[in-house]
């Protein structure tokens, strides 16, 4: 019986997954491609992302992000550039997430209720 809706994973599209870290900027993930028997598919490439988190004032956020490289060192070696710029996207993000809040008009009697249900300027009938 076929899947239809798309919950199935793909056996030709199936990665081994290895978590390198130092224990104090983040970690480095290694994705190897393997076939549906688990043996290493020499035909698609490794990937390489790396994670991190940046404390907030909400907290820590965390940050996902893919490395260059063909080796684990190669990718270490690139983490540092691709933090850097995961933290400058997430702060423009959080900026742009901040702006739209602020924008926002509050217009009385629009809010949609409240305690007492629709306001209609302090009239009540």
């Amino acid at each position: 019986m076929a899947n239809q809706n798309n919950t199935a994973m793909d056996p030709n599209s199936l990665f081994r997954e290895e978590q390198f870290t130092d224990q104090k900027m983040g970690s480095i993930r290694k994705l190897t491609p393997v076939k549906a028997d688990g043996s290493d598919d020499a035909d698609r490439e490794v990937i390489f992302f790396g994670a991190a988190q940046v404390m907030t004032p909400m907290g820590a956020m965390p940050l996902n992000f893919p490395l260059e490289g063909t080796t684990v060192g190669a990718a270490a070696e690139d983490f540092a550039v691709k933090a850097a710029l995961a933290v400058e996207q997430a702060a423009r993000e959080m900026e742009e997430m901040r702006r739209e809040q602020a924008s926002q008009i509050v217009v009385p009697g629009q809010s949609g209720g409240g305690i007492g249900g629709p306001s209609r300027g302090g009239i009540i009938t």
